[in-house]
């Protein structure tokens, strides 16, 4: 069992040496930087004006709605990654079950065009 708990130790080590390095760096920034930022440091960035209201408040759903389609869309991307790299392996019904799947993908794009989901007003 030590043998093989053994085998485990150069992780142990590269987490150890990861955490002692990025505490070593965050207290090297505390003791070498100013820690009095300037008005222009803690000025708006984003969006370019102070905030004005609660962060607590509502926003209006089409931020949701063009958030959750980014996500639903750049996830089903990211399986064509193992797939190319599969292709030769998974033969011609794994290039057909995707041809599938992303007929449906597009299906389900050209509907979200069509309704007027991507537009923004």
């Amino acid at each position: 069992m030590e043998s093989f708990l053994i085998e485990y130790l150069p992780i142990l080590i590269f987490f150890g040496v990861a955490t002692g390095l990025a505490v070593a760096m965050v207290g090297a920034s505390l003791i070498v930087s100013r820690q009095n930022p300037d008005p222009e440091k803690v000025s708006a960035y984003e969006c370019g004006f102070e905030a004005f209201d609660d962060a607590r408040s509502r926003f209006d759903v089409r931020f949701y709605l063009v958030t959750l389609l980014f996500i639903i869309f750049d996830l089903e991307v990211a399986f064509l990654f193992p797939w190319a790299v599969a292709l030769g392996d998974i033969g011609v019904f794994g290039f057909w079950s995707m041809v599938v799947f992303l007929a449906v993908l597009t299906i389900g794009f050209i509907y979200e065009w069509k309704k007027g989901a991507l537009e923004w007003e």
